[in-house]
Formats: C-alpha cells, structure tokens, sequence
C-alpha cells in the first residue's frame, strides 16, 4: 500500500510504501525522481541489491538509500520505506544534524545498517501506525505534521547510527568537515578528482582532512574521491548505453585512456571486462 502527500506550492513529495510486491527503483530510468530513501525490513533476512551489488538486508534493521541509487528487494512485501525529496524535508535547511545533508545520507560511504534494540522495534511500529493515520488527516497542517513524524524518525535512527558507526568520537566541527567533505564530493566528483580541490572549498588544508578521516574511519580523503568516480563510472556502465569514451568525458578524465587506467586501479579490471561481466 502506498501512501503519499504532494505539497504543490514547494513541489514536496512524500511517500510511504508497505507490503508492495513491486517495489524498487531504477534510477536511470527514473532520473527525475529524486527521494532520499529509510527502508525498514519487517520480515526475515533478505538480500537487497544495490547497484547490482547484493547486500545482506537483517531482520528489522534500517536502511538508507540515496536518490541515485538503483535498488530493488528480494522479497519487497516485507519492507516498509520511506522517500522523500528535499522540497519536502530541505525546507529545513539550518537543521544540518537530521537535513537532508545529514549523518544517514552523508556521514558515512557504503550501505548503512542500523540495529535497533528489540526492545525499541515496538516503538518503530506505533510510529509507523503514526504515519498511517496522519496521511489520512487532509487538512492545511498535514504536511508540517509529516515533517515533524519523519524529523521524529530521522533523530532516531541518527543517534543509533552514530552509536554504531562511529568508532572514535569526533567534536561537533570535526565531524561536520567530514560531512560537508562527503556532501561536497558528491556534488563535484564529476569535475574535482583531487583532495586539494575540496579542501580549497572547505577552507581547511589537505593535511587536516587526512587527519580528520584519520579517525573518522579507515578510507583517506583520495579514496574516497576515487571509490565515488568509481562507483558512477559502473553504474553507467551497468545501466546505460553510454560508451566506456563517453563517460570517461562525462567523468572528467581528458582522455578515455585516462579513465581506463584509473577504473582498472580502482576496481580491479577494466571497463570493458567489468561491462562483459556484468551481463554475463
């Protein structure tokens, strides 16, 4: 069953999606839908493919799925989820910590799993029985009433998320270089291929970013750079009839032999093996 709440003075979308067999997103077939994504898996382990990655998806674990992620579920009856755009919750735009450039979104690389305590799942339920009944009250308030459950739901998974993906604790100004470093590189990675370049936009040297990935996590600013190119370069491989020149130019790199040498380094074999692979 889908529920859903359009704003059309600010273009806000909002949807919440349970027990639908067909759910699942392409995003190159979709670029137009932009939702930053909460999936909830309410039945027993299944497997969720991302980007034609498969991912072991646990019992009620939380997942967040970005706008231009290709996803889809094994079994998609048993996940709840949750997609919005950021003319819906970006509104908030001062509320860095639960934005939609937040901790969930931003804050770390790689599909992110959150656990919650079995004693705090009920509490999950009785806010998603919450949604429910607000998306049936139609009046001139519904929408800041569907923030304040989805900003309620955001806080939650944030502080367990932190908990559990946070090894050393940062202070507040460290951890938002980081985040505003992830947020800046998603928006630039198709131009900007060296760490220099982020640290220029983030006022801070290349050196003080290494020490902040230093104990942030185990990847180094350029990693992270070079892994996000990467992961774009397969999926237009994957997902689009584009040519291995094309988007080397669509990437940055001046010369497709260029890009050929840094997929291979990146992934492990080249565009053209990567592409047979896959379709194999």
């Amino acid at each position: 069953m889908q529920y859903e709440f359009n704003d059309p003075a600010t273009g806000g979308h909002f949807l919440l999606t349970t027990n639908d067999p067909h759910l699942h997103h392409n995003f190159f077939q979709e670029p137009q839908v932009r939702h930053l994504a909460i999936a909830w898996n309410r039945g027993q382990q299944q497997t969720v493919t991302i980007d034609e990655v498969d991912v072991e998806f646990p019992k009620d674990h939380f997942l967040t799925l970005m706008s231009n992620q290709t996803f889809r579920f094994e079994k998609p009856e048993d996940i709840v989820i949750w997609q919005y755009n950021r003319e819906f919750y970006c509104i908030i735009d001062h509320d860095q910590e639960v934005s939609c450039a937040g901790f969930l979104f931003y804050g770390s690389q790689g599909a992110m799993f959150i656990k919650p305590a079995e004693d705090e799942v009920r509490k999950y339920e009785i806010l998603l029985e919450v949604f429910k009944d607000e998306f049936g009250s139609r009046d001139n308030i519904q929408g800041e009433m569907l923030r304040m459950l989805l900003k309620r739901l955001i806080i939650k998974l944030t502080r367990l998320g932190k908990k559990q993906y946070l090894e050393e604790p940062l202070s507040g100004n460290e951890y938002d270089a980081v985040r505003r470093f992830n947020l800046l590189v998603e928006n630039h990675f198709k131009k900007l291929h060296q760490v220099q370049d982020y640290a220029n936009l983030l006022h801070k040297s290349p050196k003080t970013l290494s020490n902040l990935f230093s104990k942030y996590n185990n990847r180094t600013p350029l990693q992270v750079i070079r892994e996000r190119i990467a992961l774009e370069g397969k999926r237009l491989l994957l997902y689009t009839d584009q040519s291995a020149s094309e988007i080397a130019y669509e990437l940055g790199f001046e010369e497709p032999a260029h890009f050929s040498r840094f997929f291979k380094k990146v992934v492990g074999k080249s565009p053209s093996e990567f592409k047979k692979e896959s379709r194999n």
